[in-house]
């Protein structure tokens, strides 16, 4: 129960990543928000953690309306009575070089992966201060820590998410607040199979990885679980990287 009594928000997490986390903070313990466009779904994943003996509810969530954020974080707060953590895990990928990238899908994924998570971090702020402090978590990628040569607008977005997540780090520490960004490598995901679409080029992909194997969205909930626990409490503007070893070479 290594969440026990917190109050979790977490955005993507009607299925994929988001859905691991979601379940897994769950058993650990927490009251879990669970937020999406995905409402089918994301009611789901609410009911099974219910009916598994968690607490979960789902909200309607798209990441880049300020009004959607503003609710989610009120059905946090009257639901569960505040808000301890935020994971912002909502993300796309698109394919696409400089000289091709077109201006609409640079606005599209720069919305999503960048301008979602600075709304949510400006929002959930002054309710953690409230709380006496939380743990924000936003998932970056390590195409954040080196470049892609596959995605533009992607690497871009999760390069701001690192070091948006560093500022916010410094700003409000003194409020208890900590800020750290995790970038998994490539993981076993409905979005991983967009980067990958083809079995050579997958079995290429793992050839590089030294552990030699794709990561799973557990690898990845288990490392948020750390970021959003108190065995945390020393670590704030930091970046954990889950990707079997990739950037290590």
């Amino acid at each position: 129960m290594r969440l026990e009594g917190k109050v979790v928000l977490i955005t993507g997490g009607a299925r994929g990543q988001g859905e691991a986390e979601a379940r897994l903070f769950a058993q650990e313990g927490a009251k879990v928000v669970i937020g999406d466009v995905l409402d089918r779904e994301g009611t789901r994943v609410a009911a099974d953690i219910a009916e598994a003996g968690g607490d979960a509810v789902y909200v309607h969530l798209d990441v880049v309306s300020e009004e959607d954020w503003r609710r989610a974080i009120d059905a946090a707060v009257s639901s569960y009575g505040k808000l301890d953590v935020l994971v912002n895990n909502a993300g796309i990928w698109r394919r696409g070089l400089v000289e091709d990238e077109s201006l609409d899908q640079w606005n599209t994924v720069m919305d999503i992966n960048a301008k979602g998570v600075f709304l949510g971090t400006k929002l959930a702020i002054s309710e953690m201060r409230e709380a006496g402090g939380g743990s924000i978590i936003n998932i970056s990628s390590t195409a954040g820590l080196v470049g892609s040569d596959s995605s533009t607008a992607y690497s871009a977005s999760k390069g701001a998410v690192r070091l948006f997540t560093k500022a916010t780090a410094v700003q409000y520490a003194g409020d208890g607040i900590r800020a750290n960004s995790l970038h998994p490598g490539p993981v076993d995901t409905a979005m991983y199979d967009e980067v990958r679409p083809d079995p050579e080029s997958r079995q290429e992909a793992i050839g590089r990885i030294p552990l030699n194997r794709l990561g799973t969205t557990m690898d990845i909930a288990y490392g948020a679980l750390f970021l959003a626990s108190d065995e945390s409490s020393f670590m704030t503007g930091a970046e954990l990287v889950i990707d079997g070893g990739s950037t290590a070479q």
